[in-house]
Order: C-alpha cells, then structure tokens, then sequence
C-alpha cells in the first residue's frame, strides 16, 4: 500500500522533504521506522533508533504501534521545545 513519508527540521535537512513508499497492509510506524533505516547511511543516522523523533499519522500525533492505514501521511520530527 501507498504511504507518503515527510521529515521535518534536522531530519528534512538530511533526508529531503519526504518520499512516497510501498509498505505492507500490516504495516506498523515503528515497522516503517526500522525499514527506512535498514536503507543505512543518512536514512540509518536521520531516524536511528538511539534518537528521539516523535511521529505523526495524518497529522495526529501517534506511538510507533500505530498501524498506518493506506494513503496515510507519516511525519517524523524531533521533539520541540519552547522558550
């Protein structure tokens, strides 16, 4: 099934806006995690699992057992903070 992927701040600097991907039905956003990083070099440092990211499925925050639904938007960003 078809997924839209998008990067946001240090990660869209290293990786590029987004990317569309084939996934399968099952598909978890921890599953697809660890696929864009067996891609290795910037995908494996960008989204490593020793980093904290935070992810959202169309545009609603979500944990990594999230199953992502067809045509989804997964967003992956750092964790933000304000001052």
């Amino acid at each position: 099934m078809k997924l839209t992927v998008r990067y946001f701040a240090s990660i869209r600097e290293t990786l590029g806006a987004g990317e569309t991907l084939d996934v399968a039905s099952d598909a978890t956003v921890g599953g697809v995690r660890d696929l864009l990083i067996a891609r290795g070099g910037a995908h494996a440092t960008a989204l490593a699992r020793t980093r904290a990211l935070r992810s959202a499925l169309n545009q609603v925050l979500c944990d990594e057992a999230a199953r992502v639904p067809n045509d989804a938007e997964l967003a992956f960003f750092p964790p933000v903070t304000g001052g």
